[in-house]
């Protein structure tokens, strides 16, 4: 067995890594089979916020933990929404949907008054493995994808920010793209091919 715990409960995270897991020939366990409270993401980078994430699945099932953060930096509003990027809004009680929808309406409005040519941004992933919630050596996975954000968003779907960032290399927003292209460029793919890489080698 090669055991480990994906620590989200985010269903469009596990949708995403799940796959990409047990292709890789781990036995995934899934958080919400072990329990149902978050950690507190306090952190002021991704890289805390995932570690925070993996010690706390860690020491709440015993086994080899992986957590991963990530969010929106925009260079016109100095990074943010960067780690309050799920939470941009201040949206609570709501369903993910709906705090998704505040959350882009919120930056929209921040963004009225910046120029197209200065409307650049980043989505940034921080994947994080730990082999127990001891482990002081944990492995670490990242990944950046650059784009722009639009006016207004371009289809009325995807998930969070997807309909209003623009990867110009591609014509295309995130919500535009297929999912072969996304798992191939996305940031989240970037760091969790980073992350796999190293726990690979690591258990050589």
């Amino acid at each position: 067995m090669n055991p480990i715990l994906l620590a989200t409960g985010n269903p469009y995270k596990i949708q995403e890594i799940e796959p990409v897991l047990r292709q890789a020939g781990f036995d995934v366990f899934l958080q919400k089979d072990f329990f149902v409270d978050e950690a507190i993401e306090d952190g002021q980078t991704f890289v805390e916020n995932a570690l925070k994430k993996a010690r706390f699945a860690c020491q709440k099932t015993g086994l080899p933990c992986l957590a991963e953060d990530s969010g929106l930096e925009v260079e016109a509003l100095g990074g943010r929404p960067g780690v309050c990027s799920a939470r941009y809004a201040g949206v609570t009680g709501a369903s993910r949907e709906e705090v998704d929808a505040a959350n882009l309406r919120k930056l929209l409005k921040d963004m009225e008054s910046v120029p197209l040519h200065a409307r650049r941004a980043r989505y940034c992933s921080v994947f994080v493995y730990l082999r127990s919630a001891e482990d002081a050596m944990p492995l670490i996975g990242t990944g950046i994808l650059y784009g722009e954000i639009l006016p207004e968003p371009r289809t009325g779907r995807g998930i969070g920010y997807d309909d209003v960032f623009w990867v110009p290399k591609y014509f295309k927003t995130v919500s535009e793209m297929s999912d072969e292209l996304k798992n191939k460029i996305s940031h989240r793919a970037q760091a969790l091919r980073e992350v796999l890489e190293k726990i690979k080698k690591d258990q050589v």
